[in-house]
């Protein structure tokens, strides 16, 4: 069978479970009693195992296993939830990621894993175990869902006795669900089963080892049942314990109605929650499509909307109504479709922020601290353009608040806060921007330290440092090679500080500020646009050239008088609503040859950037248009100011403004 069809399906499909995996097994520290979480990790670890298995990638189908055999102890209560065991996990994840990543690169995934296996068996083996006491009913009747609890109760009313079996058959037993299904006969002959651990599927599958349980109700004594089963052959062992019928009572609320009337009650609601769910199902149909033929799809639009600007230009000169109507309808149609096409490509974050806890986890442990980290907003939705890049931003970010943020235990304790630091990573829209937010309880900016850094690294001088703000005194942690690390390490203080952060940023189009207050903690706040393609601009003309100012960095526009141009500090500037806006003369930035004598009025466009402001004088202005982006290409990225290119509907190419670098 020809395998290598199904590679991107098995791959994507594998990620996805190693991501549920990881988040599960983040459950599970918090709330280790918790079985359901164990069966959801089972679940999809098994799912793994069988896609790997029938791949051909044994190695990556064993170590799985290996870690089912582990999950299936925890969930028989074989062993408790440790630190270790958890981190013996952990490290099994972290192989079985690396294994999917090289597969993804062509590679055969192949690992050696040896000392995660042994460790993994050496769990299975029980060295943390639950000692069980013959006698006292199992912990068992606990995952009683409400359904087979009024069973339980109703039967007792009806002189039924319920029992719970725990049963081992001899470890050298063969033809283990045989004997399973001779036991299920003999219990079927004088009572009715109504759980089983493992799962009869898995019991049928011989997916355990050699003890498995039953729920059981019958009207035959304790003695008469264990006597029964044991004639089975190849059983070793049988403990019978009655089920605590007062514990199921504190449970289930009967004081209303009659448990038949429960029952029934139950009965619907699992019919309601079926419906539901398949209705569900049928209505949110999904396909897996290669990013590959979405960006396609996205080129070609592009072309679309370059060619119905042509279209509108050319319905302008030749005046003809049946024209203009026949434009008028496909541009409305098309931009119906440009919307289609957008939130197509439009993903939640949540797949970059997935994978912060297991990170944020490690590095707390590493550094001897207790984080929290509380993530809001995970469903914001940004281009998928805009998610590859924004991940190594925001781990910089992340390990910057664990090792400079948030204290350790006993600092936090001697100052009166909760030994446990929280990280509050938030996503939300405004606009045609999301915002993601990265805030910290911990210590704050020092101030002092800071402004000792600058001074010591010369980004500014002594004379300066005594003026600023504390918001300017914040900025200066993007200053290139900047940081106040005291120890290099592998988690910040390599002298590749926040600067390499906010360029990342700002080549996305975005932009980055921070806030602290001492004592209380930081907020770093990101501004990023929705898509990076398609954009809304203001084109003006400077001469005979044309350029193009997002709309998203524009204030105002406006056209002065020359008089109203002031000087202060050798640079021309503007009163702009009782504020010095500094002008920038595009002529002379671009050197833009002069072919038109300058007029007495003076056209304007103020932008900003964070705080600052800056007014471009320009010629005239064209007027708003969506145009859509196209890169320079790797042998003009540097050009000073200019992010990009458009072609505009008359053919005329129009050079896309970079306002951040203007106002820099």
């Amino acid at each position: 069978m020809e395998m290598t069809q199904y590679l991107d399906i098995f791959i994507e499909e594998s990620k996805e479970h190693l991501q549920a995996i990881n988040q599960q097994v983040l459950l599970l520290e918090k709330s280790p009693e918790e079985l359901s979480i164990v069966n959801e990790i089972f679940r999809s670890a098994h799912t793994l195992k069988g896609m790997s298995a029938t791949m051909g990638y044994e190695d990556l189908a064993s170590l799985t296993h290996c870690m089912e055999n582990v999950l299936d102890a925890i969930r028989n209560k074989k062993i408790t939830v440790t630190t270790q065991v958890l981190d013996v996990l952990f490290t099994s994840l972290d192989h079985l990621e690396a294994m999917v990543v090289e597969i993804s690169e062509g590679g055969s995934g192949k690992r050696d894993v040896s000392k995660t296996v042994s460790e993994l068996e050496a769990l299975e083996k029980g060295e943390v175990s639950v000692p069980q006491q013959e006698g006292k009913p199992a912990e068992l009747s606990q995952s009683f869902d409400q359904y087979e609890k009024q069973i339980i109760l109703q039967s007792k009313e009806q002189g039924f006795h319920a029992y719970e079996l725990s049963i081992s058959l001899r470890k050298d037993c063969i033809l283990k669900a045989a004997r399973v299904y001779m036991v299920f006969e003999v219990v079927e002959q004088i009572g009715e089963i109504i759980k089983a651990v493992p799962s009869v599927d898995m019991l049928e599958a011989e997916q355990f080892e050699s003890d498995f349980k039953l729920s059981i109700l019958t009207k035959e004594n304790g003695e008469e049942l264990k006597q029964r089963i044991l004639k089975v052959s190849e059983v070793d062992e049988v403990v019978v314990s009655n089920i605590n019928t007062e514990m199921l009572n504190d449970s289930v609320h009967t004081e209303s109605e009659h448990p038949s009337e429960k029952i029934k009650t139950a009965e619907t609601k699992k019919e309601d929650t079926s419906a539901s769910s398949n209705a569900g199902s049928a209505s949110g149909k999904t396909i897996r499509v290669n990013i590959e033929r979405l960006d396609q799809l996205m080129n070609l639009f592009e072309e679309l909307v370059i060619d119905r600007g042509r279209l509108e230009e050319i319905s302008k000169m030749l005046k003809s109504t049946e024209l203009n109507e026949t434009v008028e309808r496909m541009s409305r149609v098309s931009g119906d479709l440009q919307n289609i096409i957008l939130t197509m490509r439009m993903v939640p974050v949540e797949q970059v922020f997935n994978r912060f806890p297991r990170m944020v986890r490690g590095l707390a442990k590493d550094l001897g601290k207790n984080v929290n980290l509380e993530i809001v907003g995970a469903e914001t939705e940004l281009d998928r353009t805009v998610i590859d890049e924004i991940g190594d931003p925001l781990v910089h970010l992340l390990r910057n608040s664990i090792d400079h943020g948030i204290e350790k235990p006993s600092v936090r304790n001697a100052s009166g806060k909760n030994e446990t630091g929280t990280i509050y990573l938030r996503a939300y829209h405004s606009g045609n921007h999301v915002f993601i937010e990265i805030e910290d309880d911990g210590a704050g900016i020092n101030r002092q330290k800071v402004l000792e850094k600058a001074l010591e690294n010369g980004i500014i001088t002594k004379e300066m440092s005594e003026n600023l703000s504390d918001k300017q005194c914040f900025e200066l942690l993007f200053a290139s090679g900047f940081s106040t690390a005291e120890v290099i390490s592998d988690i910040s203080g390599r002298g590749v500080g926040l600067d390499v952060v906010k360029n990342k940023i700002e080549s996305l189009g975005g932009s980055i500020s921070v806030d602290s207050t001492a004592g209380f903690g930081t907020i770093f706040s990101i501004q990023l646009p929705l898509t990076l393609s398609i954009m809304s601009v203001m084109l003006v003309e400077v001469q005979k050239e044309k350029y193009a100012i997002p709309l998203s960095s524009i204030i105002e526009t406006a056209i002065i008088k020359k008089e109203e141009i002031l000087s202060a500090h050798n640079q021309k500037v503007m009163d702009f609503r009782g504020r010095v806006v500094p002008l920038v003369f595009m002529k002379e930035i671009f050197e833009v040859p002069s072919a038109m004598e300058a007029s007495e009025y003076v056209p304007v466009v103020v932008v900003r950037k964070g705080d600052k402001m800056a007014a471009l004088v320009v010629d005239s202005f064209i007027g708003q248009q969506e145009i859509v982006l196209k890169s320079l290409g790797q042998y003009l990225s540097s050009v000073f100011a200019i992010s990009g290119a458009t072609i505009l509907g008359d053919g005329q190419v129009a050079l896309i403004l970079d306002c951040n670098a203007l106002i820099k």
